[in-house]
């Protein structure tokens, strides 16, 4: 763990996507209390250099390959900082000494085995990638424990409970709601999301993420996910979590406690908010980030979810009942149906037919070990490979 008052030395895997380029933004409203060591990015070679350039980091991973040459010509005049590639560069460079934080702002099962390692050598984790607590939850809060880190929440609904739960370490929570904004769909009706395009997926009301993230906002995926992770991060059972949309995403979240007393972290949807509160936690940092105002709000509206419309909602909380490796399967089989939406290969409604099918057919195992999960993921991407 870090000293409080010490400048924290980052680790930013995924520095291009959405979150990654909101987190340096964190960094440069923060002089003197933030160090960059460490900037990844997946293809996106280009912006990676212009980021390097920047903030000087000692390493930058690209990790396809393919991209190492032209990074390395771009970095040629700035030796101080080394080129590397690939997954077993990244997984390694997270080790390095120098290294406080490692903020996992990857996209999908990508992130899983980095912030392994990244744990394993002792560095606190602020988690952008909720996937790698969907797919291997109960791994990685035991080596957290084992190897006295913390896990700071970056998603904004769960960054939201840990900020309600401070001071509260002595009260049983009797359950947690996890707001949804209901994305850009909310109040269709199943037969209405049959004809559902592309790029209305990709128009999400309140917030600005990558493709992937957006549409698993649209069809209530990306909730799916959120409610397995929080089981994980707060130790919860199946019982004690819930959703209810919210459109205008202020209430991030609420903690409901044994005496019926809620606590609700409120604030506009700006992901730089969660992601500062990780990095600087305990401290709350000065911003001039916008401030939200009731006067601009005066009405803010709650209901329940429609699983009927969005049935990626049940499928998420039928696989964290079911536990094991069944949550691994629902992100793999979700990975490859949005991919596949995003070609214009399936529709909307079909990614729901096509996770559903992977979740009946791939070999299930009720206490999977780390090898057991990789090869869940990859036995699922073949299966829906073939279905599609």
């Amino acid at each position: 763990m870090v000293e409080e008052n010490k400048v924290k030395t980052l680790a930013l895997l995924g520095a291009t996507g959405s979150i990654g380029t909101q987190a340096l933004e964190v960094v440069r409203q923060q002089p003197g209390r933030f160090r960059v060591a460490v900037l990844s990015a997946q293809r996106q070679w280009e912006l990676l250099a212009q980021q390097a350039r920047e903030f000087r980091p000692a390493v930058v991973v690209i990790g396809d390959d393919s991209f190492y040459q032209p990074l390395k010509a771009a970095l040629a005049q700035q030796p101080e900082t080394q080129v590397l590639a690939g997954a077993a560069a990244l997984a390694e460079v997270v080790t390095r000494s120098e290294i406080d934080i490692v903020l996992t702002a990857l996209v999908g099962y990508a992130g899983l085995l980095p912030t392994v390692a990244a744990i394993r050598a002792g560095k606190d984790i602020a988690l952008a990638n909720k996937e790698t607590l969907v797919v291997a939850g109960e791994l990685i809060t035991g080596l957290v424990k084992q190897h006295n880190v913390r896990l700071l929440p970056v998603d904004s609904e769960h960054s939201a409970i840990f900020q309600c739960l401070v001071g509260e370490e002595q009260n049983p929570i009797e359950k947690i709601i996890l707001t949804a904004s209901g994305g850009p769909f909310r109040g269709r009706s199943a037969q209405q999301m049959e004809a559902v395009t592309k790029a209305q997926a990709l128009k999400h009301p309140n917030w600005d993420m990558g493709a992937k993230i957006t549409i698993d906002s649209a069809s209530l995926m990306n909730k799916g996910l959120e409610v397995i992770e929080a089981k994980w991060l707060f130790g919860l059972t199946n019982e004690q979590i819930d959703v209810v949309v919210h459109p205008q995403s202020i209430v991030h979240s609420l903690v409901q406690f044994q005496d019926g007393s809620l606590k609700a972290q409120l604030g506009l949807p700006d992901m730089k908010l969660p992601i500062q509160y990780a990095l600087g936690y305990p401290q709350r940092l000065a911003n001039t980030f916008p401030r939200f105002s009731f006067l601009d709000y005066p009405t803010l509206t709650f209901e329940a979810p429609d699983r009927a419309a969005f049935p990626n909602l049940e499928l998420a909380f039928g696989a964290m009942r079911r536990g094991g490796n069944a949550p691994c399967v629902l992100n793999a089989a979700n990975e490859v149906a949005v991919a596949a939406f995003l070609r214009e290969q399936v529709g909307f409604r079909q990614m729901s037919d096509l996770v559903a099918g992977c979740l009946a057919r791939v070999s299930y195992l009720a206490e999977p070990l780390l090898a057991d999960l990789v090869a869940t993921d990859a036995e699922t991407r073949r299966v829906a490979e073939a279905l599609l």
